[in-house]
């Protein structure tokens, strides 16, 4: 008999087995039976810490028959198809990842693909595919997925193909992946909150002037929110997280006439009102994909500071913190260890400025606006404020909060531009600097 018939009637004796099931699915002999088959011929013939947990995981992803009584009308797979599936995890050496982010308050968005993202609102049955709903109902009997709910907002949905170990029994976690010489405590200097591909697709979306759209910025200047991720894999010995609850987006009350003296109380996402069109929206994220897919820019040295980190940190942050990563993406873009230590400075470089006055300079300089200079260093001044505990003006007010936005966004737009240009970065500073100095205010 082959090894892959052995392995289906080893599953048929292991489907047989009638709800509730053992209490001890590991310990059973028809599990045994299942793991031996799979460690012979699939597994280089040796058992692995945690193969009893991925294989279990696989089996309940698959429809363990005892497993999924609340689900008698569910088709199930063929005991051949079972086995297959089983067969292609253990023998696959990567997995696809799903990163599924709600785009929470957003108005009306035009649907985007770009690279491996797509933006848009889906459909409930494309909700239920992107979830794999399936998997999720036979591992969460008591938690439904509510696609007809979720599918009233916009969604960015990011792919990636993820790298796995063969010789590790669970892949969702192997001593492996903490050495003993690592130090538990230390910090990763720009590691992103989310995803790292998940943050590149949000850094393209902040190019865009969502503070100029946004109808009362004075509420939020951004055009949507992103209060949580739901990742999925397809690697079915990994157990899916629970499914997502609707609540935790933002609704607001909504009531609507059924009659002519009839009305209906129901919920509906609440929105961030924007000036601009979904073609608007369309057109200039098109047209910041593109400057982006040159490959020399996001390899260029001017990128090799952490100007694309703290724009997606401002994003996520609120209040002062927010404030403060915008300024720092512009002392990232513009900013150079040589304004502080003379002896770094290229020849012609003989400006009697400060750093903050330089970093200013280029700023206007890049984004061709000569009033830029002095709007950075109001902004500076007011950080200084802050940080520094003088107690006059301690309130940031809405038009600082989006101009801190606003010259970041133009900050990292120019320097997607300059990133064209073959030269060093500290030569294209000194050419801002050079043109820029002009625009400085005077010294007080």
């Amino acid at each position: 008999m082959s090894a892959e018939l052995s392995l289906v009637a080893a599953l048929q004796a292991l489907w047989d087995i009638p709800p509730p099931g053992p209490e001890n699915l590991w310990g059973s002999r028809e599990f045994i039976a299942v793991k031996e088959l799979l460690i012979k011929h699939y597994h280089n013939g040796k058992s692995t810490f945690g193969l009893e947990v991925s294989i279990g995981n696989a089996l309940r992803s698959l429809g363990l028959r005892y497993s999924i009584p609340h689900l008698p009308t569910q088709p199930g797979l063929e005991l051949s198809q079972v086995a297959s599936a089983l067969v292609h995890e253990f023998q696959r050496t990567t997995i696809r990842r799903r990163y599924l982010c709600p785009l929470d308050m957003a108005d009306d968005l035009p649907p985007l693909l770009f690279g491996n993202a797509k933006l848009g609102r889906f459909t409930a049955a494309e909700l239920e595919c992107l979830f794999d709903a399936p998997r999720l109902e036979r591992c969460f009997p008591d938690i439904r997925l509510d696609v007809l709910r979720l599918s009233q907002f916009h969604w960015l949905v990011i792919e990636e193909d993820v790298s796995v170990r063969g010789e590790s029994g669970n892949r969702q976690f192997s001593f492996l992946d903490f050495p003993m010489n690592k130090d538990p405590g230390e910090i990763v200097p720009h590691g992103g909150r989310f995803p790292a591909v998940v943050e590149r697709a949000l850094f393209l979306l902040l190019l865009a002037p969502w503070e100029a759209w946004s109808e009362m910025p004075e509420v939020d200047w951004r055009g949507f929110q992103i209060p949580w991720i739901y990742t999925l894999d397809d690697d079915l010995c990994t157990f899916p997280a629970p499914p997502p609850a609707p609540k935790r987006l933002s609704w607001e009350p909504y009531q609507h006439q059924v009659d002519h003296d009839e009305w209906v109380e129901s919920e509906r996402p609440l929105c961030l009102r924007t000036f601009a069109t979904a073609e608007d929206i369309r057109q200039d994220l098109d047209s910041c994909w593109a400057r982006l897919q040159v490959p020399s820019t996001l390899n260029s040295d001017l990128f090799s500071t952490p100007v694309e980190h703290f724009l997606v940190r401002a994003f996520l942050s609120d209040g002062i913190d927010e404030v403060m990563a915008h300024l720092i993406v512009i002392e990232a873009a513009f900013g150079t260890e040589a304004d502080h230590k003379k002896k770094l400075r290229l020849p012609g470089d003989s400006y009697a400025e400060s750093a903050t006055r330089r970093v200013a300079a280029r700023l206007s300089a890049a984004i061709g606006k000569p009033g830029a200079a002095k709007e950075y260093l109001d902004l500076y001044d007011m950080r200084c404020t802050y940080i520094h505990g003088r107690h006059e003006g301690r309130i940031i007010s809405t038009q600082q909060r989006v101009l801190a936005r606003r010259l970041a966004r133009e900050a990292t737009n120019a320097l997607v531009d300059l990133a064209q240009k073959t030269q060093l970065r500290e030569n294209i500073l000194l050419d801002l600097l050079n043109q820029g100095v002009a625009n400085l205010p005077p010294k007080t």
